[in-house]
C-alpha cells in the first residue's frame, strides 16, 4: 500500500515543505559523494552515530554528535529511500504546515527527528552504524495528521497479486496500518545487529508529533474531507 496523495487542502502556500523537500535533494544530489568509498566517508561523518553521543568516542569528525542529529535528517542512503520520504513528507506536511504556519512547523519537524534518533540511539546506545534519513521527522509528521485529520481520504497504490488499483482510504486506516507495521518490525528488530532500518526512530518521530501536535498547532480547521 502506497500512498499518492490526499484530498485534504490548504489555505496557504507549503513553502517550508516545499524547501525541506529541496534541501534532502539537494544534500543527495549535490553534497553526497557518487563514489562508494567517499560516500560511505561522507555518511560516517555527518551521520549520527549513537556510540559517539552516549560514550564520546574519539575520532577525526568534522561536526560533534550533537550536530549530526540534524544533519542526518537530510541524508539518504539511495534513490528509492530518498523518493519516499520526500512522497511522504510532500502528501502530509503541507497540511501540518497549514494548522502550525511556517517557523512552527519547522521547529516541530526538527523536534520530531530528534526524538526518532534518540529513541532509536536509547535502544542500541553501543551502535557505530550512521543513522540517516528524514524519516523521523517525517514520522512526527503521520502522527500529528492522524490526530488532526484522520477522515480526510489519502489515494493509495494498492497491489492484488497481479492486479494494481488505485482507491481512496481514511487516513486512519493508513496511518494506522503504518504505524502498527513499525512497531511490529521494530520489536522483531530488538537484538539484531548490523545496518538496516531504524524502525525505533520512525516510532519516536511518530509518538512525538502525537504528542507536540496540540502545543504547535495555531488554529484547529472546522471540517474534515470525506
Amino acid at each position: 500500500m502506497i500512498p499518492l496523495k490526499d484530498d485534504n487542502p490548504t489555505s496557504s502556500f507549503p513553502l517550508v515543505t516545499i524547501l525541506l523537500i529541496a534541501a534532502n535533494v539537494s544534500a543527495y544530489f549535490l553534497l553526497q559523494p557518487a563514489e562508494p568509498d567517499s560516500r560511505q566517508a561522507f555518511i560516517t561523518q555527518f551521520g549520527f552515530q549513537p556510540v559517539r553521543l552516549f560514550f564520546h568516542t574519539a575520532g577525526d569528525f568534522v561536526l560533534p554528535s550533537l550536530a549530526t542529529i540534524f544533519t542526518s535528517m537530510f541524508l539518504h542512503g539511495g534513490i528509492v529511500h530518498l523518493a519516499g520520504n520526500m512522497l511522504y513528507l510532500w502528501i502530509f506536511g503541507n497540511n501540518i504546515e497549514d494548522i502550525m504556519g511556517k517557523v512552527r512547523f519547522l521547529i516541530f519537524y526538527l523536534l520530531c527527528g530528534i526524538a526518532g534518533a534518540l529513541l532509536q540511539g536509547a535502544l542500541h546506545p553501543n551502535s557505530a552504524i550512521p543513522m540517516i534519513g528524514a524519516s523521523g521527522a517525517i514520522s512526527g509528521l503521520l502522527g500529528a495528521y492522524l490526530l488532526r485529520f484522520p477522515r480526510s481520504r489519502v489515494t493509495v497504490l494498492m497491489f492484488f497479486f497481479y492486479f494494481i488499483r488505485f482507491i481512496k482510504i481514511p487516513a486512519y486506516i493508513v496511518l494506522g496500518f503504518w504505524i502498527v507495521f513499525q512497531v511490529l518490525s521494530g520489536l522483531g528488530s530488538l537484538g539484531i545487529r548490523g545496518g538496516g532500518v531504524a524502525f525505533f526512530a520512525h516510532i519516536g518521530g511518530f509518538a512525538a508529533g502525537l504528542i507536540l501536535v496540540s502545543l504547535f498547532a495555531r488554529r484547529r480547521r472546522g471540517y474534515y474531507r470525506r
